[in-house]
């Protein structure tokens, strides 16, 4: 069973420790994702419809709304990744531009060889968050070197004027925003796509076609997102039982509920707000 070691969050988004031995379902965020290999096997993700190692010397990097999965080789050692999800708001505090690193295309590519600056402080912030897990401050400085290292070996979006030409990389439609703001309003109930569709005065294929163009993702994984964003708040800094938080998020089951959670995190909802809470 997988476990989570430590688990980091702040203004910076989070930052978790996971040591891996199961497979993570198609999922996506609304961050600048990067993970990294701390110790353990070899493993892989898949970005897209490709896989890519990630290893001691490869670090793998998924852009926001990038759809992706863990794949775990059952006869691999366990993997000890450093899994980083970063605010956008947060890392334009260092450079406007970094503002993007939310969006499709901020990342060259998903994958890519780690200097010996990154592989440092990939064992550096991994260490404090063993040694130091209430030092939050002391994680937070070392994960700002570290994303200046990563987006400066591994993205263009290295100055001001290039963020500026590639804002409009992506346009939504205003239809699909105003869906998308519905569904975000909606805590625990899950809308049918179909209603989704017709709400938004367009065919299912149509609708399907238009919200991946826009967004990045299928409907259902951007659904799923909102949820799960949803529920790591809710468990992260409410005191509200498994049982409320199922019934809040529209699972008929608590088992539903954590499968679910486990899914996406590669822990449950009670590892994962027991272990975050060692960083308060």
């Amino acid at each position: 069973m997988s476990t989570a070691l430590r688990i980091a969050h702040g203004a910076f988004g989070r930052v978790v420790l996971l040591d891996m031995d199961r497979s993570l379902v198609r999922h996506a965020h609304p961050h600048c994702h990067v993970l990294l290999k701390v110790e353990g096997g070899d493993t892989q993700f898949v970005v897209g419809d490709e896989v890519y190692p990630l290893t001691d010397t490869s670090a793998v990097l998924v852009d926001g709304w990038k759809p992706h999965a863990y794949v775990h080789n059952l006869e691999r050692p366990r993997t000890l990744i450093l899994a980083l999800y970063v605010e956008p708001q947060w890392l334009k505090e260092f450079r406007p531009g970094w503002a993007a690193s939310g969006a499709p295309g901020f990342f060259e590519k998903p994958c890519g060889e780690v200097s010996p600056r990154i592989r440092q402080l990939t064992m550096q912030l991994a260490a404090e968050m063993m040694t130091r897990p209430d030092c939050l401050r002391a994680h937070e400085l070392t994960l700002s070197d570290l994303m200046i290292a990563v987006i400066e070996r591994f993205t263009p979006w290295r100055s001001f004027p290039n963020s500026i030409r590639g804002m409009n990389a992506m346009v939504c439609d205003w239809r699909i925003r105003r869906v998308t703001e519905a569904m975000r309003t909606e805590e625990g109930v899950r809308t049918n796509v179909d209603q989704l569709a017709k709400g938004a005065g367009l065919s299912r294929a149509q609708f399907f076609r238009l919200f991946e163009s826009s967004i990045g993702v299928p409907p259902k994984i951007y659904q799923n997102v909102v949820r799960m964003e949803r529920a790591l708040d809710a468990v992260m800094h409410q005191d509200a039982a498994v049982n409320e938080l199922s019934v809040r998020f529209g699972f008929s089951e608590p088992a539903h509920f954590t499968r679910f959670f486990r899914d996406h995190a590669g822990v449950s909802p009670r590892e994962f707000r027991n272990v975050s809470r060692l960083a308060s």
